[in-house]
């Protein structure tokens, strides 16, 4: 199962919300370039890089933190918040960012999607799936979609989406543990998806538990900043991936 360390950015610097709510927002000294050579240095792979500023605006705009992280790191990072058009999309790419992150367009207007999944194909795309109760969330958190959870993701397999991670949005930036069993239901129905667990991480053991469940991949990021995670324990866990 992959470590990915999340870093959400407003006016680049590194944040994390509660519940996905602006007026709950604790912001860290480290800048998100730092943060991202730590967890460089700590044997991670992977990234979670989330414009909150765009997904709020319908529009990238921390364009300048994505690109100093690929200049000056070799992780392989998805990217997105506020990914609206098809030149947004283009331009992520052609910084050598390994997926583009959608959730709001592929709810909302699946054509334009689809159009995107044509041009540049599937596996350039990581799925954002994130839930209130049973509800597609879209627009940063901020709106409830009619959308159920288990068609969206059947739709969205269906045209050869493997990249997807899961947000229960009540769960997020809580520190209560993660939604388990929703990914244990989701990966029992969807066994072909590349799952990614995100929100609740609290501690070293609900990564266990989510391997267990059979996730792919854990998007961390309250649970680094407030060291109830230490680096030395991802670097063990990781290492026992290895073995």
């Amino acid at each position: 199962m992959q470590i990915i360390p999340a870093i959400d950015i407003i006016d680049g610097k590194c944040v994390r919300l509660t519940e996905g709510d602006y007026t709950q927002k604790t912001e860290y000294a480290y800048t998100p370039l730092d943060l991202a050579k730590m967890y460089e240095d700590s044997s991670i792979e992977r990234l979670h890089l989330v414009d909150l500023d765009g997904a709020k605006a319908g529009k990238v705009t921390n364009w300048a933190v994505a690109e100093s992280i690929v200049k000056h790191t070799k992780l392989v990072i998805d990217f997105g918040g506020g990914v609206k058009t098809v030149e947004e999309v283009r331009r992520i790419l052609d910084l050598n960012i390994s997926y583009v992150t959608v959730g709001s367009v592929a709810a909302k207007q699946p054509e334009v999607f689809n159009s995107w999944v044509d041009e540049f194909g599937a596996e350039k795309f990581m799925l954002g799936a994130d839930v209130r109760g049973e509800h597609i969330m879209v627009s940063g958190w901020m709106e409830k979609s009619d959308l159920e959870l288990m068609p969206f993701l059947k739709e969205n397999s269906a045209k050869g989406i493997r990249n997807v991670f899961c947000t229960d949005v009540s769960k997020d930036g809580r520190l209560e543990g993660p939604a388990t069993e929703l990914y244990r239901r989701i990966k029992l129905q969807f066994p072909e998806l590349f799952l990614i667990a995100s929100g609740g991480v609290s501690q070293i053991s609900d990564l266990y538990d989510l391997q267990e469940a059979g996730c792919d991949g854990v998007i961390i990021g309250k649970a680094i900043y407030e060291n109830r995670i230490s680096m030395d324990q991802l670097k063990s866990f990781i290492q026992q991936q290895g073995n």
